[in-house]
């Protein structure tokens, strides 16, 4: 037996760990991976926005309920009765005072602590020169790199395709930050195989400039160069980090400001133009304009002579040849915007959302592409809603698309008891329906073609228990890619979590999930539709076991099976050390993790602490192990430098990856160095 598989043994289950983030929080990131096969962070928005919280928290004494849901970190229901507690009470005296608010418990107050303080409210008017002037400078450079050498910078041989740049992933951001009331910047990078200067590349391969003034009298919100929009529950466009199923059972519902900055790296969900919103009284309205170049497959239709877009690409890659030729060959015009009308316990909205290509979009011509996004317009519209009734809170959105495609979303929040909690969500999207920036709470990766019912229920039955589980049923009317019929699938989850102390936290979770997938077979040359199965139980560990020092250990099993009777499993586990002590220059934490697993289909996710403003979560299957070093070191009162260093080493392998990321070997180390700046 290997070394790896000995410490199993030795270090005992009962061993806990202290988690950052929460372990709801990165199940979420998880489960989010799962469904969009892309583990590295996009958009870092909401980890800038609590990191900045971190040194100037929100003063509960003085915030409103959009500010407090900005967090993402509590549910509708737990907003609201805390807003109500203050309009009754007055302002609070202490943080001991949060324990009375229903619905709050130590644990969500833990979660919080780090982003709130109980403060005087001051009714100052902020001067222009004053958010000018007395803001904060951020400089951030972050490098990363695999030392493996792949296929694709080999260029030995002309014939075949490969990167034009080196395997370097280079990352530059300058913020100046008031508040949150002026914020503007810059952000460039570059991916790895992308080449800084050669006869096509003249520079970084993205470049990114954003402009954000809040609070001006009527003007809530005025954005300048990149932003994203949010709005109704993302039936026609959300952009920007958003969750879903998870072990937040009860948090189902989106929750965003309709215009907020954008500097982040990724390249596609984000628009580039000017934003604004106004708001007086009971009254909000925003409008909004776009203009951009996104990277399309493009060819020339034989029937007419002209351009059509065959496919879109989100991932910002231009390495090779074919990829840099698609580099900004479609041009998309968007426009525009909300009228919301709130009260204290209700509001509704109207949205409106537009594009216009220069190039007709018509995919490739497969059976399951009857019904996608086509033509050179695009629009959807769309009327959302919300409102509070005692204990209760509904919401919901019904939209429609420029063909009068039908979709809709409606939920109920229900605390039955300061301790129990239930969550109902119900979706009928026709098959017919697009929306090109389309991000609803869907069990598919696109928002079209699902019918579905979630319920959610999260109880509190002892002092030291929590109970969440879910069931998820849903159909799909029409064929999906990989799935050539009408199918139907299932989501069932239960966690029980056991916190006997501040220090300590256990939970053990069990997963079933049921879809179906296209199967070939010897006797039938079209593929046939069959259900696999994949159940899954975890159990993590978190305790903190001083000031400085806290662990984590999870043991997770995954059952993979069809329903002609071939079965899979897969098994992964790690043990993680966190070292934090207060007031000292360095801190780190590592892990030490061991996987196996028969095949792609018995795949695992297992969540990495990185370094600021990163996260990632891998995607293990095969067989082998991994460790990682994650290394901060206060370099200066305003200057950190962060380190990650990681391998992974599979057993019995020649070779890992494919195409032109293969790397020849049974070992993947990668670094990735950070160094961060405020004056």
């Amino acid at each position: 037996m290997k070394w790896y598989a000995i410490l199993w043994i030795l270090v005992p289950l009962w061993a806990p760990a202290q988690e950052e983030p929460s372990s709801a929080l990165e199940q979420q990131l998880e489960n989010i991976t799962e469904v969009s096969e892309d583990g590295e962070t996009i958009d870092d928005w909401w980890w800038q926005k609590l990191q900045y919280l971190k040194e100037k928290p929100l003063n509960l004494n003085e915030v409103t309920a959009s500010d407090i849901s900005e967090l993402q970190l509590l549910t509708v229901l737990q907003v609201n009765n805390f807003i109500r507690y203050r309009h009754v009470l007055g302002k609070l005296i202490s943080i001991y005072e949060l324990q009375a608010v229903p619905g709050w418990d130590i644990n969500l107050i833990k979660k919080i602590l780090p982003y709130i303080t109980i403060a005087d409210a001051v009714l100052t008017k902020e001067k222009i020169r004053k958010r000018l002037l007395e803001g904060d400078h951020y400089l951030l450079l972050r490098y990363s790199r695999v030392l493996e050498k792949a296929n694709g910078y080999f260029r030995e041989d002309s014939l075949h395709s490969y990167y034009a740049g080196d395997p370097s992933r280079l990352m530059f951001r300058y913020k100046y930050q008031y508040k949150n009331l002026l914020q503007y910047g810059l952000t460039i990078s570059k991916d790895a195989g992308e080449s800084l200067y050669n006869k096509s590349s003249h520079g970084f391969d993205f470049y990114s400039f954003h402009y954000f003034a809040a609070n001006i009298g009527i003007v809530k919100a005025l954005a300048v160069g990149d932003y994203t929009i949010s709005m109704g529950q993302g039936l026609i466009y959300w952009q920007g980090l958003s969750f879903g199923k998870g072990a937040a059972v009860v948090d189902i519902k989106r929750q965003s400001p309709v215009l907020r900055p954008y500097n982040s790296p990724g390249s596609f969900y984000f628009n580039r133009g000017a934003g604004i919103t106004l708001e007086k009284n009971s009254w909000q309205g925003t409008a909004f304009f776009s203009y951009r170049k996104l990277d399309a497959n493009t060819t020339i239709d034989p029937l007419n002579d002209e351009g059509i877009a065959v496919s879109i690409h989100t991932s910002g890659y231009h390495r090779t040849q074919s990829e840099r030729k698609d580099n900004g060959s479609l041009q998309q015009l968007t426009y525009g915007g909300n009228i919301l009308y709130k009260r204290s316990k209700w509001y509704a909205g109207l949205n409106v959302a537009e594009s216009q290509f220069n190039k007709d979009i018509q995919k490739a011509p497969q059976p399951y592409n009857l019904y996608a996004l086509s033509g050179k317009t695009q629009g959807n519209y769309s009327i959302d809603y919300g409102f509070i009734f005692r204990n209760m809170h509904v919401f919901g959105e019904v939209a429609i698309d420029r063909h009068f495609n039908k979709a809709t979303i409606n939920g109920v929040l229900l605390s039955v008891h300061p301790n129990a909690s239930i969550a109902l969500l119900h979706r009928n999207i026709s098959k017919e329906y697009q929306s090109f920036y389309g991000n609803a709470f869907t069990a598919g990766s696109t928002v079209s073609n699902e019918q579905g019912l979630f319920a959610g229920f999260s109880v509190k039955p002892f002092n030291k228990y929590r109970l969440d589980m879910y069931a998820d049923i849903f159909h799909f009317p029409w064929l999906k890619y990989r799935i050539d019929a009408p199918s139907s699938g299932k989501d069932y989850f239960i966690q029980l979590s056991y916190i006997p102390d501040k220090r300590t936290e256990l939970y053990s979770r069990y997963r079933l999930r049921e879809k179906p997938v296209n199967e070939k077979t010897e006797t039938n040359a079209l593929n046939e539709v069959i259900q696999f199965s994949n159940r899954s139980w975890r159990t993590q560990i978190n305790h903190q076991l001083t000031r400085a020092f806290s662990i984590r250990q999870r043991f997770e099993i995954l059952w993979y099976t069809t329903e002609r009777g071939s079965s899979e499993s897969g098994f992964l586990a790690f043990f993680d050390v966190l070292y934090r002590p207060p007031q000292s220059r360095i801190s780190f934490n590592a892990r030490l993790q061991y996987f196996e697993s028969d095949s792609y289909n018995s795949r695992l996710y297992a969540y990495e602490n990185d370094v600021l403003y990163y996260y990632s979560v891998p995607v293990f299957y095969d067989k082998g192990s991994r460790y990682y070093v994650n290394v901060k070191y206060n370099l200066h009162t305003f200057v950190d430098v962060w380190l990650k260093w990681g391998q992974t080493f599979y057993d019995n392998k020649s070779s890992i990856g494919s195409g032109l990321d293969e790397i020849t070997g049974n070992k993947k180390s990668e670094i990735r160095i950070l160094l961060s700046a405020k004056f």
